[in-house]
């Protein structure tokens, strides 16, 4: 099947809002407390979502018309990247954040700092990214991973 990265449109809201909250309840919910999950999942209601698409740079993974994940840039850091639970480990995150990465490298930057989930942490390592530092938002834990990108060596003069 074939996946298709765009840009999110604010009417794709809704469909990324089920995909996070899917992610959250499928996936993450095999290393975080009920609690963590329940609180996490009121910052990626469809209003939230929406709101969100005007402040950062949000993609969209698609097959055919349906969204299947989601990736957003706010500045140089990789926030809500999450697949469908059916289509996860098909290759759609790594498509996600090649278009991250390739949107960051036209900005610009240096690199890409990702807040990461304990779920996610295995993901972004095979992706270049080393951890830094825990994190701590009350029981919650993430792992700060950052990849910085080859600078382009410079000929002598």
């Amino acid at each position: 099947m074939e996946y298709t990265i765009r840009s999110a449109l604010e009417n794709d809201a809704d469909e990324i809002s089920a995909v996070i909250l899917r992610a959250l309840r499928e996936t993450n919910a095999k290393d975080y407390t009920d609690e963590i999950i329940e609180r996490v999942e009121r910052s990626f209601s469809p209003d939230a979502v929406r709101e969100l698409i005007g402040k950062r740079t949000v993609f969209v993974a698609t097959m055919g018309s349906r969204v299947v994940g989601t990736a957003s840039l706010d500045g140089s850091v990789v926030r809500t990247v999450f697949v469908a639970p059916d289509v996860q480990a098909r290759g759609i995150g790594k498509l996600l954040m090649a278009e991250i990465e390739r949107t960051a490298r036209g900005r610009s930057f240096p690199a890409l700092t990702v807040p990461s989930s304990v779920t996610a942490e295995a993901f972004y390592a095979r992706l270049g990214f080393n951890a830094v530092r825990d994190s701590y938002h009350g029981d919650e834990r993430t792992i700060i991973m950052e990849r910085v990108f080859d600078q382009p060596s410079r000929s002598a003069p």
